[in-house]
């Protein structure tokens, strides 16, 4: 018989197919990262209009392919207006949808990352701060990456960490920052807000200066592990 599932996801990316389908890659609640087709969506008359853009949150039905499924109906739940209007929200906003669909696998649940997912759009629709490192350390920290930010993660000291390096996992102390060979310079303060970021909702304020070097610090220790790089990260605006 064929199988046909119901479930809510996060339009992460579309790219066009043929000369009026679109595939969608969703990050659903219950099926992680999934890449379906959206047939005749880029028709003037389509069914589905703009229920399938990024960063909507539709619930969805969708029909199991060998390759790629179909979404055979799209309601939208969240639309997320409040991202798309503002371009520093959009810029933000992509970064967020990159990171999740560059460290996601296919069709491998994953709760955690979805509800993650969620809080952070809903963060940038209401304009909340420094949501983009707060998110970044948080979905790294749930994927298996988690940053050592609490003692050295070179030498396993409780000395003065003053430099993160994406080899060793997280911060380092100076004398270890002399040997490593990525590693970032960042003040101690900027180590001690990240772990704030890791362990609090979103929110937390900063300086522009700070919120851009833990960025980038922790895009570099994203890419580190994925091995390919998130050029939506790269000069993101410190906002």
């Amino acid at each position: 018989m064929p199988h046909i599932y119901k479930d809510e996801g996060v339009v992460l990316k579309t790219i066009k197919l043929g000369e009026a389908d679109r595939i969608v890659t969703v990050f659903t609640r219950a099926n992680g990262k999934v890449r379906a087709v959206a047939k005749g969506i880029r028709k003037t008359k389509s069914r589905f209009g703009a229920r399938l853009e990024p960063f909507t949150r539709a619930e969805l039905i969708i029909y199991k392919g060998r390759n790629l499924d179909t979404i055979t109906q799209a309601d939208i739940l969240t639309s997320f207006d409040e991202i798309r209007v503002d371009y520093g929200k959009l810029r933000a906003g992509a970064a967020l949808l990159d990171v999740v669909e560059k460290i996601t696998p296919e069709r491998e649940r994953a709760f955690p990352t979805y509800a993650l997912l969620i809080g952070g759009l809903r963060a940038l629709a209401e304009g909340r701060p420094n949501v983009v490192p707060s998110f970044l350390v948080k979905l790294l920290s749930i994927s298996g990456y988690h940053p050592q930010l609490s003692s050295c993660s070179g030498c396993g000291d409780d000395a003065v960490l003053g430099a993160f390096s994406p080899a060793l996992g997280g911060a380092i102390c100076q004398a270890c920052w002399h040997v490593a060979g990525d590693s970032i310079r960042m003040a101690t303060a900027d180590i001690e807000l990240m772990a704030r970021l890791l362990s609090s909702d979103f929110g937390q304020p900063a300086a522009a200066s700070t919120t851009l070097a833990m960025t980038q610090a922790l895009r570099k220790y994203a890419e580190y592990h994925l091995e390919r790089p998130l050029k939506t990260l790269h000069a993101l605006p410190a906002s």
